[in-house]
Formats: C-alpha cells, sequence, structure tokens
C-alpha cells in the first residue's frame, strides 16, 4: 500500500531488569559494586538487559553543592574508567548493561548515561533539560539505536521525560523500548499539587516503622505521582517503558524507588515498592508493539498540524529556571 510502512513481526520475548539502589556520594568503587552485583543477579536470571538508575555511579543531588573543581574531579570522559567498567562488564555476562555517570567532554560536563551492549557497543546519552548545577550542560539531541535484539532502543534521563514531545520523538525515530533512568519522587514542587518531600525519619526510621516508608513510597510523592504521567508515556507511543529510580537517601531528600517496567498499552508488568534496594524483572513480549494503541495513533499523525510544536511561544525557559521557578505560566 503506497504511503504506509507496515511494522514486521517480531516475535522476541526481551526479559529486561530495572534496578533502584541507595548509592553513596562520590563513593564510584561502591556504587560500581552496586551496578555489577545487581548485573550479576539479572545475567542469573536470564535478562538480556539492565538499567541502573541515574547518576547512579556517582551520586545526584549533591552534585549541586559541589564546586566547578569537585565535579570535575569526579566526572570523567565517556571512554573513561567507568564506562570501561561497564564495557567489560556487559562483554562478561553477555547482556546489556545501563548505569549514569557525570560526564566530561573538554571544557563541559554532562549529566550522561550509559548503555553498554555485549556486542562491545557503547551508548550515551546527555541528559538534555539539566538542572542540577549551573556548570552541568544538557545536551542536544535524541539517543536512539539498534541493539543485538529485535528491540530498537531510546534513553531519556528524568526530567527528560516529563516532556512528552521528547518520547514522541524517540517512538518516531523508531524506539520500541525507552530505558528511563531517574533519580526521584520525594522532591520539592513548587506546584501546589506536585511532589513534595518526604521527611528524612522516614527513611531512617524503615526497619522499626516499615509501614509508615511504604505508605510514603506509594502515596503521593512517589507511586501515585508517577502514575499522573509515566504510563501515558508508553501508551500514547506504544512502547515499553523501563524505568530505574534511586531509593533511599540522596542528600537530604529520599527517593522512592517504585521502578517498574511498563507494556506498549501503560499497563504496569513489573514493579516495587520496596524501602530498599530491589530489582525488578519482565519479559517484554516485543510483538505486543506493532498493534499497541499508541503505533495506531502514531499512524494518524497529521504532522501539517504541529508547526506550533517547534516554535518557542514565549514561555520557555532555562531547564534550571522551568525547574524551580516560583512564577505561574501562562
Amino acid at each position: 500500500m503506497a504511503g504506509v510502512r507496515l511494522a514486521a513481526a517480531m516475535t522476541e520475548v526481551l526479559r529486561v531488569g530495572a534496578v533502584q539502589f541507595e548509592h553513596r556520594d562520590g563513593d564510584k568503587a561502591y556504587n560500581l559494586a552496586q551496578v555489577t552485583r545487581f548485573a550479576v543477579a539479572a545475567a542469573e536470571a536470564g535478562a538480556r538487559l539492565v538499567v541502573c538508575p541515574e547518576m547512579c555511579l556517582v551520586g545526584y543531588w549533591h552534585l549541586r553543592r559541589r564546586t566547578v573543581g569537585e565535579l570535575r574531579d569526579l566526572a570523567e570522559p565517556a571512554d573513561g574508567p567507568l564506562v570501561g567498567a561497564l564495557r567489560e562488564l556487559a562483554a562478561e555476562l553477555g547482556i546489556g548493561v545501563g548505569a549514569g555517570f557525570l560526564e566530561s567532554a573538554g571544557e563541559q560536563l554532562f549529566n550522561s548515561y550509559a548503555v553498554c551492549l555485549p556486542d562491545g557497543a557503547v551508548h550515551v546519552h546527555r541528559k538534555l533539560h539539566a538542572f542540577e548545577h549551573e556548570a552541568i550542560s544538557s545536551g542536544a539531541g535524541y539517543t536512539v539505536f539498534d541493539t543485538p535484539w529485535s528491540a530498537r532502543m531510546a534513553i531519556l534521563i528524568c526530567y527528560d521525560n516529563n516532556l512528552v514531545e521528547n518520547v514522541r520523538a524517540c517512538a518516531l525515530a523508531g524506539a520500541t523500548v525507552l530505558l528511563a533512568p531517574h533519580q526521584t519522587g520525594g522532591t520539592h514542587s513548587r506546584s501546589p499539587h506536585g511532589m513534595k518531600p518526604i521527611p528524612l525519619p522516614v527513611w531512617e526510621n524503615r526497619d522499626s516503622d516499615p509501614r509508615a516508608v511504604e505508605d510514603a513510597f506509594r502515596g503521593a510523592n512517589g507511586r501515585e505521582w508517577l502514575l499522573r504521567w509515566l504510563p501515558s508515556r508508553a501508551h500514547d507511543n506504544g512502547l515499553f517503558v523501563v524505568f530505574a529510580n534511586g531509593v533511599g537517601r540522596d542528600d537530604d531528600e529520599v527517593r522512592t524507588g517504585n521502578s517498574m517496567i511498563i507494556d506498549p498499552y501503560g499497563r504496569i508488568v513489573a514493579e516495587t515498592w520496596a524501602a530498599g534496594d530491589e530489582l525488578v524483572l519482565a519479559d517484554a513480549d516485543l510483538d505486543l508493539v506493532p498493534l499497541s494503541t499508541g503505533r495506531r495513533w502514531l499512524a494518524a499523525r497529521r504532522p501539517e498540524l504541529y508547526g506550533p510544536l517547534a516554535q518557542r511561544l514565549g514561555t520557555e525557559r532555562d531547564p534550571r529556571t522551568a525547574r524551580f521557578s516560583p512564577d505561574p505560566v501562562a
């Protein structure tokens, strides 16, 4: 049929893992050991890919307090020791391994995420909407790539996923699996009905009062907030979403975990709300993608109507300003 591109049957089930763990600020050796531990567990469970959280190799929220010199000491190039260790791990285990780090590229710093595949390929995404520190630059492009499996994958880091255009652009580039590493939940939002912090004692007293931390993780500042938007990214674009989040103390905030895997219909196929480090596994049936609602919606698009999406309308802001501004947006 002229003008219509039909998707071929995929007929492959891809087992994937989403990890949550409590990193240690600036402790690369400890954090890399955690990534290694979970990668081994995922491989032993038959996973082809394991996805760890944003910035998990160096820590996250403490970065905003660091001097530029301290950031440069923590940062590494994309071909440095940290990514090199991930690449060796992927080759040794025969699976894909993804983890976040602070990248140095000449004079610039980036919040970056490396996915190392078992065939030796390395794909690095730079966060498009970085706000953590004025010295950390935002990336300038999408990261969509082929894999040794039937899945074509994309990476979007944390806040990148909040903007619907980013996920749609990745879907239009052929992504069928979106890797979504985060450090979220329990953070301060200036929106009156957005996220709010979880008191540190709730986390610190988790052994003596497990009910309180579970309620917090599953409540309005954790899972409930995620469910307002995250499944729609999968559903509306007809792709799997692998959401890997930090958990526990992150400088002076508490991350809420809730790592999960969502199918192209927006259904959660595996998740955890454990108050601790955990690996979530699911079998992604890639045959669900071509007939999903989101893929049908993509086929019904009328691009000639969407010019305003590529125009500046006067409300756009720097990611740092947009993230923290108390001013309303008309």
